[in-house]
């Protein structure tokens, strides 16, 4: 069997969006490095994931100089809406141009790979057996195989662990130096894939529970129904999905093929501190939000901006200050977004289901609704926080 050593100044474990956007900002600044992903391309080009980009996510692209990857097929944000007993709520916020869009998730990796390969960059699909060693010393390094069983060992300064929440990275720090916080919602979304245009697009609130028709391209839907979280796929089958839907919508969806079905319990988790050693953690790897606030995109480009401006910082000025502050300064504005991913995801399952929390918390998140879309002031708010601003 044969063995391969090499150097190189940061691996990144993890080529999805926070791993590919952060192999490009060091590409573009002269930095070295390596990127391991543990799929084949065909698999990672056609892994759907949720597509909402914030304001703050354009701008992080544009402020690099990656605006380019926004191109191919975006869907602006605006084209989504709200109903509720079946009836389509008046909403008066009014988001500006760069408010933010809707870019199907595997568009938007499969356009930072090919900004990365355009560049001359280092992506390695199938890297098998991936583990990190001697991450607390100055002198970490990766070891993976490739498919035929080549053995090989990168020796490097930094390790960026995008590989999401199952991945290695996180695993490799000692469990009693994280503590994990977590909340449990206590309900599920059945999350479905299906070839049919969005319509209508949008979140309808019923007593029946949420639904949610998301567009992820001209004729691709990303459907969400919240059921009990003892639910199984087997009990989905295709006409109640469809049937259910409507109930929920109050009209008419269009229908399609079913691709996949999976049931999703809903919570918050997020792991402290986001950094050990030489790795540091980035996205999913540190801390998921239910995809009601769609901010996970948003915190997994945070922390990639977060970690990018330390690691050129250290190279280019041999300042250290920002990787020492990594974790604290993307805890920090994890748990400024967790609040408003529980905050919207209380308020938007509550309004409609009263077995979660009663008639009484049914009435007051109506009036939290409402208030958001009728007060000048709750809408401005509500327009930021959506937006990524803060």
């Amino acid at each position: 069997m044969s063995e391969t050593r090499e150097t190189i100044p940061v691996v990144i474990v993890g080529a999805g969006v926070a791993g590919l956007t952060l192999g490009n900002i060091l590409l573009c600044n002269g930095i070295d490095c390596i990127v391991l992903e543990k799929r084949s391309r065909a698999y990672v080009d056609q892994r759907q994931r949720a597509g909402a980009l914030d304001r703050f996510g354009m701008d992080t692209f544009r402020r690099w100089g990656l605006d380019g990857v926004l191109e191919g097929d975006p869907i602006r944000h605006e084209e989504g809406g709200f109903f509720m007993d079946g009836q389509a709520l008046p909403i008066d916020i009014e988001h500006d141009e760069d408010s933010g869009m809707f870019i199907p998730q595997h568009i938007l990796v499969r356009n930072l790979t090919d900004a990365f390969l355009a560049a001359g960059g280092d992506l390695r699909y199938e890297a098998l057996d991936v583990t990190l060693a001697d991450i607390n010393t100055e002198h970490p390094a990766v070891h993976y195989q490739d498919t035929d069983g080549t053995t090989h060992t990168l020796y490097c300064e930094f390790i960026a662990g995008a590989d999401g929440f199952h991945g290695v990275s996180r695993a490799s720090i000692p469990a009693d130096t994280l503590t994990e916080y977590s909340h449990e919602y206590g309900y599920s979304w059945l999350t479905v894939w299906a070839t049919a245009a969005a319509s209508p697009a949008g979140m309808a609130i019923h007593e029946r529970g949420l639904g949610g028709m998301i567009p992820r391209g001209a004729d691709a839907a990303r459907i969400y129904l919240q059921c009990p979280v003892g639910d199984t796929p087997e009990q989905w089958p295709d006409e109640r999905i469809w049937s259910e839907l409507e109930a929920r919508f109050g009209t008419p969806v269009t229908r399609g093929e079913i691709l996949s079905k999976h049931i999703i319990p809903l919570r918050s988790v997020v792991f402290d501190p986001m950094s050990y050693g030489r790795l540091y953690l980035l996205g999913d790897a540190a801390h998921i939000v239910p995809p009601m606030s769609a901010k996970g995109i948003h915190l997994a480009l945070h922390d990639t901006d977060l970690f990018a401006r330390a690691i050129i910082a250290r190279t280019e000025k041999g300042d250290s200050s920002l990787l020492a502050n990594y974790s604290s300064a993307a805890l920090r504005h994890v748990w400024n977004y967790q609040a408003f991913a529980a905050w919207i995801t209380d308020l938007m399952h509550n309004s409609g289901d009263t077995s979660y929390e009663g008639e009484f918390r049914k009435k007051t998140a109506r009036a939290e609704i409402e208030r958001m879309f009728t007060s000048p002031t709750a809408n401005k708010l509500f327009d930021e926080l959506t937006a990524g601003t803060n």
